[in-house]
């Protein structure tokens, strides 16, 4: 079964953060505040995403607010944060939710995915992945972490069950 067989059966889209929905960096001032540059194109992706029916997850093993922030502004509904072990935090949101694995697509960029990867419906990592994240991914994204690949699993997803068009109709009127 493909990516696009795959992706029909979505309910779930959960993203890793650095890497996946920024490009991997971490800029840190001296006195330890954090930054990281999220893309607006990936963001409003996931915001149609979520009008299209999907619900929006997020697991990351670092803590940030600013994660929090932009978790809060795209309407993410579970966030899991400072999740070393991000398999613990999948089966947790998977009680919560009450959904089977094969309902959920998984977008990470790293080993510590592979866990979560494993068990999904949709497994799906970035180009920057090393070798093994690539051979366990349904799908690898053409646009790299924090440069439009979340945007693009969106409209992978919103496109299989049929609901981009009707997200892009009203900004075609």
């Amino acid at each position: 079964m493909d990516a696009f067989e795959h992706a029909k059966n979505i309910k779930l889209a959960i993203f890793d953060v650095d890497g996946v929905m920024t490009d991997g960096s971490l800029y840190l001032a001296d006195d330890g505040q954090e930054f990281k540059a999220f893309n607006s194109l990936d963001g409003h992706g996931m915001k149609m995403l979520k009008r299209s029916g999907v619900e929006l997850a997020i697991i990351t093993g670092r803590t940030s607010q600013l994660v929090t922030l932009r978790a809060s502004n795209l309407g993410v509904t579970h966030l899991y944060q400072g999740a070393e072990d991000k398999l613990t935090a999948f089966l947790e949101l998977l009680e919560k939710s009450g959904l089977d694995p094969a309902a959920c697509a998984y977008m990470g960029d790293d080993v510590v995915d592979l866990p979560v990867m494993r068990r999904c419906g949709l497994a799906v990592c970035v180009p920057a992945a090393p070798a093994l994240v690539k051979q366990h991914s349904h799908y690898i994204t053409q646009l790299p972490g924090g440069g439009g690949a979340v945007r693009e699993l969106c409209e992978l997803i919103m496109q299989a069950q049929g609901t981009f068009e009707m997200q892009l109709a009203p900004y075609l009127k």
